[in-house]
């Protein structure tokens, strides 16, 4: 008896795009050769020198953000595009089309739910100054607070499965993104993988919206957010032992003079200390309640994530 064929998967290829009107005609074109049997979806945000035309003009599905952010256009394209594998890439023309089947293959292969392409410079001017000190600065932040896996969280080369795209809530609004969907697939334990890709300099005629310094402290709070909303105890737990340290630290002349003489000369010291011991406790009964709260959250994620089909189920 013969198996039934399996059925072909639908794969859209995701490009968020402002002002890429010079790059976006080739980078279409470049990812429709790499993976024929996809769909282009081009999303403009509010570009101003016809990048929706000249996506529309290559044959591309052009949607539109008006959203200011590339956090926001990635939650709309999420929201809009139904297909069993997706592939983000940004439409500046720096990452290689050619490592689109590559990143795709791993995806259902391996019955993945993320795949990052993992920056390998192939032109001195790929990096702007800063940006390969910010990336490693940022990366290893991740991989200290949230744990191991990824080499460059900042990669916009991704392929997902439908059940992460669906159940992803997007909450960052511009260049965080990347870090959001890091940890969202750590936190929930999902299963993932880095591939090398290479990457180059900007297409001639575009310029990076990139900010190294505002952008990078942006990446750097959420970080700090992601670790006190996903992992409170630890969080609060961190807070509360220093300023338990230093509740003691101040203490401890109090204690030494009171050993001595029997008396406490420094009174509003000895209230700081109690206040400050005070609230360490506090803090550490947060991250305890919080924890708790978190978990529950989390279990609710993990729900919406299995409840959508896993890759390679056909459905």
């Amino acid at each position: 008896m013969d198996t039934p064929m399996e059925p072909r998967p639908r794969i859209a290829v995701l490009i968020p795009c402002h002002n890429e009107a010079a790059a976006i005609g080739r980078v279409v074109a470049s990812f429709r050769e790499a993976l024929p049997e996809a769909v282009i979806h081009v999303y403009d945000n509010n570009s101003t020198d016809g990048t929706a035309e000249a996506a529309r003009a290559a044959g591309a599905r052009v949607g539109r953000e008006a959203c200011q952010g590339k956090g926001h256009v990635v939650r709309r394209m999420f929201a809009d595009v139904e297909a069993d594998v997706y592939l983000m890439v940004d439409g500046d023309g720096t990452y290689d089309a050619a490592s689109a089947p590559l990143l795709v293959r791993t995806l259902r292969e391996g019955r993945l739910d993320m795949v990052v392409g993992s920056r390998v410079e192939t032109a001195l001017e790929a990096y702007r100054p800063g940006h390969r000190v910010g990336n490693r600065l940022l990366t290893g932040s991740v991989r200290l607070l949230f744990g191991r896996r990824f080499t460059d969280i900042l990669s916009g080369y991704r392929a997902f499965s439908r059940r992460f795209v669906k159940s992803f809530p997007v909450l960052s609004a511009g260049f965080e993104i990347e870090t959001e969907l890091t940890v969202h697939a750590l936190e929930l334990s999902m299963p993932v993988e880095e591939v090398p890709a290479p990457y180059g300099a900007r297409a001639e005629g575009t310029q990076s919206k990139l900010r190294t310094w505002s952008d990078g402290l942006r990446i750097l709070r959420l970080i700090a957010s992601l670790y006190r909303n996903e992992k409170p105890l630890q969080f609060f737990s961190i807070l509360s032992g220093l300023v338990a340290a230093a509740s003691l630290a101040l203490a401890v002349p109090l204690f030494v003079t009171y050993a001595r003489t029997g008396l406490v000369p420094r009174f509003p010291t000895a209230i700081l200390c109690a206040g400050m011991m005070t609230i360490s406790a506090l803090g550490l009964a947060c991250g305890l309640v919080l924890d708790t709260v978190t978990r529950g959250r989390r279990e609710m994620k993990k729900l919406a994530y299995l409840a959508v089909a896993a890759p390679g189920d056909g459905r």
